[in-house]
């Protein structure tokens, strides 16, 4: 287990609709107002080098994976993944 997952508070899946689930991590300190991370795409997923940038007492972050991307499933589908449903 790397260090930034001892963090993480939850996680999970996030459905958006035509069978795609976005997977999420709430993660860091609970106690602080959240802040929500936009990586970079298209494409992308977040990673633990995202989590680098913040202090696990200072901050309470969410992060997610794009639709298609990352751990959101179905992975890599294109089916029901366009720009104007994004």
């Amino acid at each position: 287990m790397d260090a930034t997952d001892t963090n993480i508070i939850r996680s999970g899946y996030l459905s958006v609709g035509d069978g795609h689930k976005l997977y999420w991590e709430e993660w860091g300190n609970p106690s602080i107002f959240p802040t929500i991370f936009l990586h970079g795409g298209p494409g992308g997923g977040f990673n633990d080098k995202h989590k680098l940038i913040f202090d696990p007492l200072k901050h309470r972050v969410i992060f997610f994976d794009q639709r298609g991307s990352g751990r959101s499933t179905p992975y890599a589908s294109t089916e029901n993944n366009t720009t104007q449903i994004l």
